[in-house]
């Protein structure tokens, strides 16, 4: 008796939570397979992507040293594949030190914003057709606000510190990061104009043979573009020769001067996934995505997934060459760059581009 009447009084409960987020267009049970299939799809990819952010500081530090004819790590693990978890579980190890003057809030969190920021921007890159965890109609502007706000992990950082260094780097990069994010946004918008659609999915399939049984529109008249992006790219992470937020003969380490242990670590973890989202967009929006370099059958035997992952390795190699051959470049030079070559140039493409594609009836509706 007792059972049935407990039964009874929870009955008008569900019945009206059922109800209540029926309203939202759910069920209850809905709701919880939405839950932990949106988490299982984020775990699905997050996890590979901090699994290859360890991997490819493996191979920025081979790359490095087979430039300066050094063995680079080949001590922890075979080959020394094991050297990055090795690091990562020293650092985990060390004390956090905040500095008395600092706002201890913001102090942690820029890092994790730093990493978070890195990591969302993945919800939207297709790795086949239909291996997506969001296929958003606006991708493309999804994956520019994303990148946009990675810039407020490094001015938090620079400003909480209560240091003169770290703020001037934090200035420095924000600086830099809006420079070139206007080149980048008009190259977007040359590929968007001949695509039609900002879906990333679409923008892939619209390169398939593209001109002469290639895929991939670096091989058509945006090859200047993919120069644009690549080199924008370079300065939106902060890598060299544009890594002067962190300058160590200026300013000694910028924005994370002050910063130790896993707070540091943080940060490199962030750089890194940036680094391999913006190799992935370029793979995306210039060759074709995870379609073969030539429409040519055999080829698509091989899974889409292994040329996306391809053409990200041979953008993360160059990015790791560039970073072991090009010295530094000044500040006045790389406002320069940003301001009088690249955006100007970037403006008079939009303009032939979108004049080609009416003229010749090929604007995409």
């Amino acid at each position: 008796m007792a059972l049935a009447k407990q039964r009874e009084q929870r009955e008008p409960m569900g019945k009206y939570l059922d109800i209540f987020v029926g309203w939202f267009g759910y069920r209850l049970d809905d709701w919880a397979l939405l839950t932990f299939g949106t988490i299982a799809n984020v775990l699905v990819v997050a996890l590979p992507v901090l699994l290859a952010v360890a991997m490819i500081v493996w191979v920025d530090r081979k790359v490095w040293a087979a430039i300066q004819i050094r063995k680079g790590p080949n001590i922890v693990g075979p080959f020394g594949l094991m050297q990055s978890f090795a690091d990562g579980l020293k650092v985990f190890l060390k004390e956090t030190i905040i500095p008395a003057g600092a706002n201890k809030f913001l102090f942690l969190l820029a890092p994790a914003l730093s990493l978070i920021f890195g990591l969302v921007g993945w919800a939207v890159i297709p790795f086949g057709e239909g291996l997506v965890i969001s296929d958003l109609n606006v991708g493309i502007l999804y994956l520019f606000a994303v990148s946009s706000l990675a810039v407020y992990g490094i001015i938090i950082a620079g400003w909480a510190s209560n240091s003169r260094y770290a703020f001037l780097g934090a200035m420095r990069s924000a600086a830099q990061m809006v420079s070139y994010e206007v080149s980048i946004g008009f190259v977007l918008v040359t590929v968007l104009m001949c695509v039609g659609s900002l879906n990333l999915t679409d923008v892939v399939l619209a390169q398939k043979n593209v001109m002469f049984g290639f895929n991939g529109y670096f091989f058509t008249g945006l090859a200047p573009m993919f120069f644009i992006f690549f080199i924008s790219a370079l300065a939106e992470t902060n890598r060299t020769p544009f890594d002067l937020p962190e300058a160590e003969e200026e300013i000694v380490a910028g924005f994370q001067i002050e910063y130790s242990s896993m707070s540091m670590a943080l940060f490199y973890l962030g750089e890194y996934a940036n680094i391999i989202l913006m190799c992935g967009m370029m793979s995306i929006l210039f060759f074709g995505g995870w379609l073969p370099p030539v429409d040519w059958e055999p080829l698509y035997m091989v899974p889409g997934i292994i040329w996306l992952f391809i053409k990200m390795f041979f953008f993360f190699f160059c990015f790791a060459w560039i970073k072991a051959s090009v010295p530094r470049y000044r500040y006045d030079q790389l406002m320069r760059l940003g301001w009088k070559v690249f955006l100007p140039v970037s403006l008079v493409w939009v303009v032939l581009t979108s004049g080609y594609l009416v003229f010749f009836g090929r604007l995409a509706s």
